[in-house]
């Protein structure tokens, strides 16, 4: 893969980078329209879709950083963006260009104060994974073999200028309005800021192994932190097939439902024992070893679950309290999904819309066994999330509705469903963690 001799780093810098790549979006568009000439209006947006992600996304790959972080998030829910960018975005998982090996040693004489050779006793300079905010790479050290994640440069400060870029795009994709919308970003930039300070990250995921290592099948790397700093983090170097590379060959149905018990109650547990999870569900943090273990990495981004939070959340999951109307909507208004200024068009109409979400995405929780395999299930999803991005009534209406917390809590949710998806586990017992 092609490496990265430099980063853009200053603000004048990667504004510009995204003004140029405005221009070609706008370019995309002129052939959009006279695509529609002599192509059907399926065919004309589905290349104006491949055209707009493939440039959108070689320009974040040069960036790196909040804006490619950002980008992951959204491939994570397959409803809300067209395939062609799920597809594109989805790269940014584990698979985007790391930096040459002149700059790697750079940014870790920056970081550190050594060069990495005065640190371990072998460094491979060649980037093994590169992602949005940092790369991993091997070294040895007394004998252990190890993997040495560091952050690009310029990533931490440029979070706020970043997302400031991408805000009027979000504030249009999810049809946000009014000042509260500035409370929504103001979560996501705070967690994005937490991700790149790796001592905190040290610091969560020696704490979440320790919690959680009782939980059958589950497996930790041990982390370093005298060989760690605030961009660079020393662990374990841990053998296995990304959880994505494993579904795309496994046909052992076994092998499936003992990984998707394992994810199943890893969530469970740190949800409802510890009320703060790993809020970055993709296929890229998780590892399968060969005797079918899965392996847990990157706790950059833990997001704790408030009890004024948690209890409505998982009361609405309930069976019986969705077939009570006036107790549904008391905890509409909970969760800030319902507010006292709402006209009474507004109040009946997201009522009847989070009925008809939870009721189908909480299914998993009406039963003691579920399968996760199921494709009409999905498709149900699915068919409702592209009914309501399509709703004119939604788009006339303030869609920035409820707590800040449901952004990393349904991330959360909508990744790990979609994990358990791809391994296709169909014997998953939900309630399993309370034996932890």
């Amino acid at each position: 893969m092609k490496t990265i001799d430099s980063i853009p780093t200053s603000k004048i810098q990667r504004a510009s980078k995204l003004i140029q790549t405005g221009a070609k979006v706008g370019v995309n568009y002129l052939k959009y329209y006279g695509d529609k000439i002599t192509k059907s209006e399926e065919e004309a947006k589905e290349s104006l879709n491949k055209n707009n992600a493939a440039d959108i996304y070689d320009s974040l790959k040069q960036l790196k950083g909040s804006a490619l972080k950002v980008a992951q998030m959204l491939s994570m829910d397959k409803n809300i963006l067209p395939r062609a960018y799920v597809e594109k975005f989805s790269l940014a998982q584990f698979s985007v260009p790391p930096l040459s090996a002149p700059l790697v040693n750079k940014t870790f004489k920056n970081y550190f104060g050594k060069q990495p050779n005065e640190i371990y006793d072998t460094f491979n300079a060649t980037s093994i994974n590169a992602a949005s905010i940092g790369q991993v790479h091997q070294a040895t050290k007394d004998g252990k073999k190890l993997a040495v994640k560091i952050q690009y440069p310029g990533v931490a400060e440029s979070i706020s200028s970043d997302l400031a870029l991408v805000k009027p795009i979000a504030i249009k994709m999810f049809n946000i309005k009014g000042k509260d919308s500035d409370k929504y970003f103001k979560e996501v930039e705070d967690k994005l800021i937490e991700e790149t300070n790796y001592i905190n990250e040290v610091k969560q995921s020696m704490e979440m192994a320790e919690a959680c290592q009782n939980i059958p099948n589950l497996i930790f790397p041990k982390y370093y932190p005298d060989w760690s700093s605030e961009k660079i983090i020393t662990m374990d170097w841990m053998t296995g097939e990304h959880l994505s590379e494993f579904t795309a060959h496994n046909t052992d149905a076994e092998k499936s439902n003992i990984l998707g018990q394992t994810l199943w109650d890893f969530y469970m547990f740190q949800m409802h024992n510890l009320r703060k999870v790993h809020a970055d569900p993709h296929p890229g943090n998780f590892l399968i070893t060969k005797d079918t273990k899965l392996v847990a990495l990157d706790f950059g981004c833990i997001k704790e679950v408030p009890n004024d939070f948690y209890v409505p959340y998982f009361e609405l999951a309930k069976k019986e309290n969705l077939n009570n109307p006036e107790f549904f909507q008391s905890k509409l208004y909970e969760l800030e999904i319902l507010r006292k200024e709402d006209t009474k068009e507004e109040i009946e109409f997201f009522t009847e819309m989070f009925h008809e979400l939870l009721s189908l995405f909480a299914r998993p929780f009406h039963v003691e066994e579920f399968d996760f395999s199921d494709e009409e299930f999905f498709g149900q999803i699915a068919d409702l999330g592209e009914r309501y991005s399509k709703n004119t009534e939604l788009r006339n209406m303030n869609g920035n509705r409820g707590s800040k917390h449901f952004i990393y809590i349904n991330r959360t949710f909508f990744g790990l469903y979609n994990l358990m998806h791809d391994l296709k586990a169909t014997k998953v017992k939900i309630n399993n963690f309370i034996q932890y």
